[in-house]
């Protein structure tokens, strides 16, 4: 018979005197109460120094309880850096009677207790350390969570799914039970089914999960929030399910993720996009805020030859991408003022910003800015997805959606409707758990843990600039890469410019004015923008490589980024997303020092390499391994002349950005394109003959998934740029194998690229 036990909780306590050890009353004391702590089956760290317990601080998270001896010197800094990282964990203020009168209030509003070493018993103060440490574990659980480790550590015979019954079952064969040990008891102990009525159900939103999804609506200023576990390509196509159907009309940012395509082929939206800027290194940018006033908005729908057919022609809802891929993140705040005037409801893609709202560089800057209670009853509905996997803390495909009502909002029935045509009944509860988690390290700790990010990209971003000037004045040529944001910045203390280099990092690190996209400053590129419109956010660093100017010409020599990628693979390093000549790198909660500090030095390394031109055998040896008679013989310097040569003669640069700044005619919306396609109504055609065709597909290069053309949309001319790029990637990915791009909605067929296109009498 399988038996579960009541595991008994463990604490680890940390003990900070300078009198640990000593042979004086004190330090007699203070190990009488180590030992009292260690028989309870608690584990003691000991620091002698303030330094030496600030670091156990930074560095250790799992501490339940910290005892610290305020006669030691900078006791006081102690507690103050622990207070700045952990505001809920206990601590005992250890000391003698007679310093007592002379604690001061701000000491005693941070500590939780008192203890008196000479005059209070060993086992007296064990006992309330271990009976704080208890109620700290208890408070610091989120709702759920709590209950889901109560249930998964102590319960009955279970006859329900999943048939793995907590792990049993993997324990029968020898795969299975390396299967198990591999991922540990606690997770399939955790797996269980819809069946648990102790925690409630996902899909009606009861018992402890839906307490949990008011505890993240809580935390994150909405009215309501949902767990959702299939990923926020999920979470956009449950909002539209919910807020639009076939014939309603859908202001849409064509920068939007593919899922987004999706939900409009399935809810029946009839899409008018609005178009956001390029730059000259073919970084996206906000939509301009012009394009969102009511009078624009009005244009775009009237000139829409799909509008025509639409059950009417006022928008349904609206969905704007904040922040963009590359980091641009609007003022939402603005962003509702301007759309508002048009449509009811707004949908903020923020799947890569999830921890916006827990630091002052970004107020007003997300979908749930402000406060609930201060939102007004006429403003629009604002609803936003978060990839809780992408930049918080959370397992993958995680996700939330938040909701907070205004005008025409849609209430929780009828949006739960839409949640459970597109949820499993049988959720993971683990993965559900992780998204409360996520919430409760954003209340807990959410300021310190995006400052220290910030922090770290900044350091980065300095440290890169500093090496690029030091490096281009060594000679004539001398290069380095450089890293995208401001040249300068004011410093407000004198009113002045400051080189980005060479600004305080701390101001760097937060103020938002120094991120502000400011008009017409040449760095970024988008020209007259609205003042305080668009910022770039600290922590998406996107590194840039030789090749391209303010202007938008080429250079006369370049370094293509991917293959900056193709070197840091080769050692290791990955990165989040490459376009021709800048490579993206996310600085999320989990980067640190010696990461960043990795990546600098293989990117000095690839400095080196390309300049002496190291032979690709040694720099890049699974690209010559895979294709040897074509890389055998070249350096990375020579690879890289040759690749940015081709680029150069295609213009492949200059006509994405002209690609994606059109509007491709629209035959037939994507729900009809859809239905063509499963119809079989379609074939499969060369780029070279698919001018003036209707795709049956969307045609979305990745990363980051941001469609070229939507399914239903015309290809246009063979000489235009739509066509144009595709045949420039074409030819980039026949001449330089390994490198092939990956184009959802292309198939790559002995080097001809094919795409779906609708028949003609479809």
């Amino acid at each position: 018979m399988e038996t579960r036990t009541v595991r008994p909780l463990t604490f680890k306590v940390l003990i900070t005197s300078g009198e640990v050890e000593k042979t004086n009353s004190v330090g007699r004391a203070v190990d009488n109460i180590a030992k009292e702590l260690m028989e309870r089956n608690i584990e003691v760290i000991k620091a002698t120094s303030s330094d030496d317990a600030t670091a156990i601080i930074v560095s250790d998270s799992s501490l339940d309880a910290v005892m610290i001896e305020w006669e030691m010197e900078n006791s006081l800094d102690v507690i103050t850096a622990l207070r700045y990282r952990n505001k809920k964990v206990p601590i005992f203020l250890m000391q003698d009677h007679s310093s007592a009168s002379v604690l001061p209030i701000n000491i005693m509003e941070m500590i939780s207790e008192i203890v008196f070493m000479l005059e209070d018993t060993a086992p007296f103060i064990a006992g309330r350390v271990q009976e704080a440490a208890k109620r700290y574990i208890t408070s610091i659980a989120p709702p759920m969570t709590r209950d889901l480790i109560k249930f998964a550590t102590v319960h009955e015979y279970s006859w329900h799914t999943p048939g793995h019954t907590g792990g049993i079952a993997f324990l029968k064969t020898a795969v299975g039970r390396g299967f198990y040990e591999y991922f540990g008891e606690n997770l399939f102990r955790s797996d269980l089914s819809i069946s648990v009525g102790e925690l409630g159900s996902l899909l009606d939103h009861s018992g402890s999960i839906g307490e949990s999804e008011k505890y993240i609506a809580r935390i994150f200023g909405a009215d309501r929030s949902y767990t959702v576990t299939n990923g926020s390509s999920t979470s956009n196509r449950m909002i539209y399910m919910a807020s639009i159907t076939l014939g309603d009309i859908a202001l849409c940012d064509r920068n939007c993720h593919k899922s987004v395509e999706q939900a409009m082929a399935i809810s029946g939206a009839t899409p008018t996009y609005l178009v956001p800027l390029r730059n000259y290194l073919g970084i996206i940018g906000p939509i301009p805020p012009e394009k969102l006033t009511k009078e624009s908005t009005t244009e775009l729908i009237a000139k829409n030859p799909l509008s025509h057919n639409a059950s009417h022609h006022r928008a349904t809802h609206a969905t704007v991408t904040n922040s963009t891929y590359d980091g641009i993140c609007y003022s939402a705040k603005r962003v509702v003022e301007l759309l508002g005037q048009s449509v009811d409801r707004i949908h903020f893609d923020e799947a890569w910003y999830g921890y916006a709202r827990f630091n002052k560089m970004y107020v007003d800057r997300f979908g749930m800015y402000g406060k609930v209670e201060d939102y007004p009853d006429d403003a629009p509905t604002v609803i936003t997805t978060q990839s809780t996997h992408k930049l918080l803390a959370a397992l993958s495909q995680a996700s939330y959606i938040h909701v907070r009502d205004g005008r025409n909002s849609i209430d929780h029935n009828r949006f739960n409707e839409a949640f459970m045509m597109n949820s499993s009944t049988s959720p993971f509860y683990p993965m559900i758990a992780s998204n409360e988690v996520a919430a409760s390290m954003m209340d807990e700790a959410g300021e310190l843990l995006t400052t220290e990010s910030i922090r770290e990209a900044v350091d980065f971003r300095q440290m890169v600039m500093k090496y690029n000037r030091e490096l281009s004045a060594e000679t004539k040529n001398g290069w380095f890469f450089t890293t995208w944001n401001p040249d300068e910045v004011t410093d407000p203390k004198t009113g002045g410019r400051v080189s980005f280099a060479k600004a305080d990092p701390e101001l760097l690190t937060t103020n938002p004015d120094c991120w502000i996209l400011h008009p017409n400053e040449s760095w970024h590129g988008y020209g007259d923008l609205e003042d305080g419109y668009a910022m770039l956010d600290p922590i998406k660093v996107s590194v840039v490589t030789p090749g391209v100017n303010r202007d938008g010409t080429m250079a006369e020599t370049g370094i293509p980024a991917m293959l900056l990628v193709s070197y840091l693979d080769a050692k290791g390093i990955v990165n989040e997303k490459t376009t021709d000549f800048t490579v993206l790198f996310l600085f999320s909660m989990g980067i640190t020092k010696g990461k960043w500090g990795t990546l600098l030095n293989a990117m000095l390394e690839f400095k080196r390499d390309y300049d002496v031109n190291t032979s690709l055998r040694t720099t890049i040896p699974s690209l010559v391994a895979n294709y040897p008679e074509r890389y055998e013989k070249m350096g990375l310097r020579d690879l890289a002349d040759e690749m940015f040569v081709q680029m150069k003669s295609t213009h492949q640069t200059k006509i994405q950005s002209e690609a994606y700044e059109i509007l491709p005619r629209p035959d037939t919306s994507p729900y009809h394109a859809y239905q063509q396609l499963v119809h079989n109504n379609i074939e499969q055609l060369p780029i070279s003959e698919i001018a003036h065709r209707t795709l049956g597909t969307g045609i979305v290069p990745y990363p980051p998934g941001i469609p070229l053309l939507m399914p239903g949309e015309n290809a246009g001319p063979a000489d235009g740029p739509l066509i144009g790029y595709l045949t420039a990637l074409e030819k980039f990915d026949r001449k330089f194998p390994g490198f092939g791009h990956d184009t959802h909605g292309v198939e790559n067929i002995n080097g001809t690229y094919y795409v779906y296109c609708l028949k003609k009498n479809a």
